[in-house]
């Protein structure tokens, strides 16, 4: 899994219009359902779209992402947060640089969540049952683990309908997809465009990003769920509350140790 580096400084701004509080909801709905926590990991959590809300909320959120670049933007984010809106108290957040392959805490937590399709970032079935496993270890007994990750079918419509542009005044960008149908593995090309900080000037910073993801078996990742010792493993789809089926774009996944 290669980290986000000059993506990190940009992607607060591509990513502005993603449904945060619908994953919120989602959390806080199954939360409602099996147990309010006081403790959370969050797996990949990027900027802190996410862990940030949840710290705001009263959580206790200990935030882990692979990309340096990603948690320091988080970490600027936090710190930007006006007092007034700070109902955390001391000590409530933190953020590690791990693998989520690997993760691991000094001790328990009650929830562990990985929102925005983070587990497709996984590219071998054993990185999955790794993160399964390590994240079994790191809840409490009756904790939860809820996340969600794209439908396989979700990567045929994203190679159907490529190319995707955005061209907007700060930034644009031309993001085009190749499928590789067996491994139900898709990269993603983007050449982004962003505006300088250029006094009278015009000028666009160009980089390139590759990302790779693959999608599983939804029948396979809940029997790899429950090999690694979790029950009551349940499969939702699209932010509601309904069994998956196969027209789904995201598959929401919620577990109990």
């Amino acid at each position: 899994m290669a980290a986000y580096r000059k993506f990190a400084y940009v992607y607060d701004e591509l990513m502005q219009d993603m449904p945060y509080l619908d994953w919120l909801s989602f959390a806080r709905q199954a939360w409602e359902q099996y147990g309010m926590p006081h403790t959370v990991a969050e797996l990949g959590c990027g900027t802190g779209a996410i862990t940030i809300p949840l710290v705001n909320s009263g959580f206790e959120v200990t935030g882990i992402d692979l990309s340096s670049d990603m948690l320091a933007v988080a970490r600027r984010k936090m710190e930007a947060t006006p007092q007034g809106q700070r109902l955390f108290r001391e000590g409530s957040v933190r953020w590690l640089q791990q693998d989520m392959r690997e993760w691991n805490l000094p001790e328990p937590v009650d929830s562990v969540i990985s929102f925005c399709d983070c587990l497709n970032y996984l590219l071998e079935e054993e990185d999955i049952t790794a993160t399964f496993r390590k994240t079994y270890a790191g809840l409490k007994p009756g904790g939860t683990f809820l996340f969600d990750v794209h439908h396989p079918q979700t990567f045929v419509r994203y190679d159907e309908e490529q190319p995707f542009v955005l061209d907007e005044r700060s930034i644009s960008y031309i993001w085009t997809c190749a499928l590789d149908t067996p491994r139900s593995e898709i990269e993603h090309h983007l050449s982004i465009f962003a505006r300088a900080e250029n006094e009278g000037l015009d000028l666009y910073q160009r980089f390139e990003e590759i990302h790779v993801q693959r999608a599983y078996d939804p029948d396979w990742m809940k029997a790899e769920l429950s090999k690694a010792g979790f029950r009551d493993v349940k499969v939702y789809a699209d932010f509601e509350w309904v069994e998956a089926e196969d027209d789904a774009a995201r598959l929401f996944y919620v577990a109990v140790k």
